[in-house]
């Protein structure tokens, strides 16, 4: 399916037209069809003869319909421009001219209507006019088809080129999430609320959860239905006009310019910076900022000639890389167009920033821009990023994914430079202690997400266990605690079953957190109750205990060890959770073999 919108100057011929095509009427309000006068948005479609289905929508050319006219021609992807060959360009073209510069549609055909009511060299003249006012937008090489609705000529050849444009349109995605934009809401009785709009990517499906953005206000609603020209389906795909029947809202509560999405894929915003494509001289500070079918008042602060922020009285569900129509209401005319460069922009806080910005604003193009977007944020989630518009099919140069985060290059190596810097610092201070704890390390890089740790402590050069961060090195240097410890692995080297008492390791000056190092490091072992010996001395201990006849007692266990009960009883309960040992009864023991 296809959607056309109409363009040009009131009373060009734009509903007839559309009626002689589609056997149709687009006026939908009685004092329209009174007044010969478009007022607001009329729908109407037909089948072309290659079987393409198109549907029409037809705006107001009226100045005083302007926002209505932008309504039905901002989510149109194909525009039918339209100039009476007896009257010529008029001031509502140059408005429709400037509407289509200022969203870049590229694609559509122009039509000279009323071709009966002028002679051959009058409309030549016409067509050298329009290609002249037409020659700065997309529409500067597109086919003209000469017409008049009302004698006929020229409808065969309409037909032909209107197949032949929109077949060399580029195929919309199905895939991607649905994005809305609503351009009216009304209720049927028995069926509830209806809301209609051009669907130009994604796919709707009747029973489908969707989201339905107005101003600050979101509300979730389900399809119940789906019409598109006229009939009922279960599925509908782009680009197609749409009828969607859903639950869960009253039309009075729905508004033209909201927008019905895929749950949590779109950024729903009031600040953005954004660059001109269309338009010149200044902006004003006060604007109305036209997005899809929507039309909000806005602040405009100027970096230079090109960029500008935008500070939305509503905030609009937008992606990056959306063309915009930049409109004065003052002067009651289009300033331009403008594309989205930043959802997300940083405070302007100090002198000159408002420069800067303008000057990374002119770096910014569309084949990098997702990567300089992750650049600048450091980190952002996948799913943002395609929720702002960007392209996330492919990884970007100097990116890496993590999980569900995108993280650049410069980030990651900040983050392991950083961590790297305060274990080495920490160690360097207190050669005895454990590491940085991971909540620490956490709280010092400010990470968004935790699931991040892991990646960079891979690239730190520090190892993680229990909770703790170190270099791999450290646990083996016990500084100024060095001799001591050294003391008690002599001893116990000699004597391994008889371990320093409290009061020879307070000789030696070796305290709770000299102990604890002496452990992480491996070189001591506490069995429990203060009783430190060798690692290795709990498999000593169960050689000479596999001597013994089976089951013994604990006695007996301290007799062939040759040790005290002190040592006895820690040792044998650490054999017994090590599940060498086994406890028969209060009294005996026997090897597990």
């Amino acid at each position: 399916m296809y959607v056309v919108a109409t363009a040009g100057h009131v009373d060009h011929g734009k509903s007839t037209l559309v009626k002689a095509l589609t056997g149709m009427e687009p006026d939908r309000w009685e004092a329209e069809r009174r007044r010969g006068l478009t007022i607001d948005l009329g729908f109407v479609w037909t089948t072309l003869p290659s079987g393409r289905e198109v549907g029409f929508v037809d705006v107001p050319g009226h100045e005083r319909f302007v926002g209505n006219m932008l309504a039905g021609l901002g989510p149109s992807p194909v525009v039918c421009f339209m100039v009476a060959a007896d009257e010529g360009w008029m001031a509502q073209s140059s408005e429709h001219r400037d509407a289509i510069a200022a969203l870049g549609i590229s694609h559509g055909l122009v039509v000279i209507s009323r071709a009966d009511r002028a002679a051959p060299e009058r409309v030549a003249e016409v067509i050298a006019q329009t290609r002249r006012e037409l020659s700065d937008t997309g529409l500067a090489e597109a086919p003209v088809v000469v017409v008049s609705a009302v004698a006929g000529t020229g409808m065969v050849e309409l037909v032909t080129t209107l197949d032949a444009v929109l077949g060399a349109l580029p195929a919309p995605r199905a895939d991607g999430p649905v994005r809305l934009w609503v351009d009216r809401a009304f209720t049927i009785t028995g069926a509830g609320t209806v809301l209609t709009g051009t669907l130009p990517a994604g796919t709707l499906t009747a029973g489908d959860r969707l989201e339905l953005l107005g101003g600050t206000r979101t509300r979730e609603v389900t399809v119940r239905g789906l019409q598109t020209h006229g009939r009922d389906c279960d599925v509908a795909g782009p680009v197609s006009r749409v009828a969607v029947n859903v639950r869960g809202v009253s039309a009075v509560d729905v508004h033209r310019g909201d927008a019905l999405v895929t749950p949590g894929t779109v950024v729903r915003v009031s600040l953005i910076d954004v660059r001109r494509t269309s338009g010149g001289g200044s902006v004003p500070e006060l604007l109305t900022v036209h997005a899809g079918s929507a039309a909000v008042p806005a602040r405009s602060r100027s970096f230079d000639d090109d960029h500008h922020r935008l500070t939305l009285a509503s905030p609009l569900p937008l992606h990056v890389g959306d063309q915009l129509v930049l409109r004065d209401p003052g002067a009651g005319r289009i300033v331009g167009g403008a594309r989205v460069l930043d959802l997300d922009p940083p405070p302007l806080r100090r002198r000159g920033d408002g420069v800067r910005r303008g000057e990374d604003l002119a770096f910014r193009d569309d084949d990098s821009a997702v990567g300089q977007e992750v650049a600048r944020r450091g980190a952002v989630e996948r799913s943002r990023l395609a929720g702002s518009g960007f392209a996330v099919e492919a990884l970007p140069d100097g990116v890496e994914e993590v999980g569900r985060w995108w993280v650049s290059h410069q980030q990651l190596d900040d983050w392991q430079a950083r961590l790297r810097g305060a274990v080495v610092a920490l160690h360097e201070r207190d050669p005895l202690t454990a590491g940085l704890s991971d909540g620490a390390a956490r709280d010092l890089l400010a990470l968004p997400d935790v699931a991040l740790l892991p990646a960079v402590i891979a690239g730190a050069g520090v190892r993680a266990e229990g909770g703790w961060l170190f270099l791999p090195d450290h646990r083996g240097d016990m500084g100024p605690a060095e001799s001591a410890v050294s003391e008690v692995e002599r001893r116990l080297a000699e004597s391994p079953f008889v371990a320093p008492t409290a009061e020879e390791l307070a000789e030696l000056h070796l305290g709770t957190k000299e102990l604890a190092a002496a452990q992480r490091a491996g070189r001591l072992l506490h069995l429990g109750d203060g009783v430190m010996v060798l690692p290795r001395t709990p498999a000593l201990a169960m050689r000479e205990l596999a001597r013994l006849p089976q089951p013994f007692t604990t006695s007996q266990a301290r007799q062939a060890l040759g040790t005290s009960r002190r040592v006895a009883i820690p040792l044998l309960e650490h054999l017994d959770a090590r599940g060498w040992t086994r406890r028969i009864d209060s009294g005996h023991r026997q090897i597990v073999r």
